[in-house]
């Protein structure tokens, strides 16, 4: 496969994203390669480490290649997507779980899909040019691969803040939030990657790490903290609305690009996910009941139309007002009965 270069160097299994051009977004046959690859190296003697890493300076990954689920939904398949979302959830929690070190290596754009494959492994390596964000309402999903976990794991209300505005954040943002563990400088990445593949010496990674530029994210530490503690989206908006300073209207701009029900649902998994001992599986089961219902009851068909097919950024969203019910999001996040996500090995 052109888009996706997988090898077996050294004492390495090496993965790297090859698709420049589309900014290495992640199409379902890249997806459906990853896991076989790490099955196959799961129980090889000779691949101590994998290293994921991609080619070109702009990104690591940039999303989910969501144009042929646009298609297919927009003719009434739904199954295509969520056949798409299981498969890539299976991946995410097995990248998350696997046996062995798994090394990213997250230059440029880290967008949605780029966090599931790029934000599970033991040592997440930003550099200069990282910029790693979960925008997904803005097309009308839930930040999801694995994503909602991270989100609730972050310190105070980070989680909320990242997960409805889709704030970009730099390198010194990522280790703090924990969506990354080292910064090393770019200019050092290629010696690295081949020494790591030659030696598996993990050490050499944090020896090789520096300080990360400060984190903009901490210094809003209080004033996230402060504007996002509400128990639903009505709550946090209320809040910023009352405030009126610079920051809430910043925020209110970035919230008023999402889709209201999308923005509602991600509130909610997260505190659902934060009030328990969460489990990668158990964020991947409660993110999948959202996108199997996503293209039929939510708004992700219209988002994509307005945001990548047609361009005109204006989508037609439900609750367009803001005030999203509660029933609503309760629906969204039913269990799916029969059709929940399994992560039961498929021969």
């Amino acid at each position: 496969m052109t888009d996706i270069h997988i090898r077996i160097e050294g004492r390495a299994g090496r993965i790297t994203l090859t698709r420049e051009k589309a900014l290495n977004a992640l199409s379902y046959d890249m997806c459906l390669a990853i896991d076989r690859a790490l099955k196959d190296w799961a129980d090889t003697e000779a691949v101590a480490v994998v290293i994921l890493d991609a080619a070109g300076p702009k990104a690591f990954c940039a999303g989910g290649d969501i144009a042929e689920l646009y298609d297919t939904g927009r003719k009434g398949d739904f199954a295509y997507g969520r056949r798409f979302w299981r498969d890539e959830y299976r991946m995410n929690a097995r990248i998350f779980e696997y046996p062995k070190p798994v090394v990213s290596f997250l230059q440029g754009f880290t967008m949605g899909g780029g966090v599931g494959i790029g934000c599970h492994g033991t040592h997440r390596i930003v550099g200069d040019s990282s910029r790693i964000s979960m925008p997904e309402c803005g097309i009308g999903l839930v930040p999801d691969v694995g994503g909602s976990l991270l989100l609730a794991l972050a310190p105070g209300r980070l989680g909320e803040y990242l997960g409805t505005t889709g704030y970009r954040m730099g390198p010194g943002d990522a280790v703090f939030a924990g969506f990354a563990d080292h910064f090393i400088p770019e200019a050092l990445w290629p010696e690295l990657i081949a020494t790591l593949a030659r030696t598996a010496d993990l050490a050499i990674l944090a020896e090789a790490a520096t300080p990360p530029p400060e984190s903009p994210l901490a210094a809003l530490q209080t004033d996230i903290d402060a504007c996002f503690a509400g128990e639903t989206a009505g709550d946090i908006l209320t809040v910023l609305q009352q405030r009126g300073d610079d920051f809430a209207e910043q925020c209110l701009a970035s919230l008023s690009r999402g889709a209201p029900l999308s923005v509602a649902a991600t509130v909610e998994m997260i505190h659902r996910l934060r009030s328990t001992t969460a489990t990668m599986r158990a964020a991947l089961e409660l993110e999948y009941r959202f996108t199997w219902r996503a293209m039929e009851h939510g708004d992700l068909l219209e988002g994509v139309r307005a945001l990548i097919i047609d361009k005109d950024k204006s989508p037609k969203w439900q609750y367009a007002d803001g005030s999203v019910p509660g029933v609503a999001v309760s629906q969204m996040l039913m269990p799916l009965g029969a059709d929940a996500l399994t992560f039961e090995e498929e021969e």
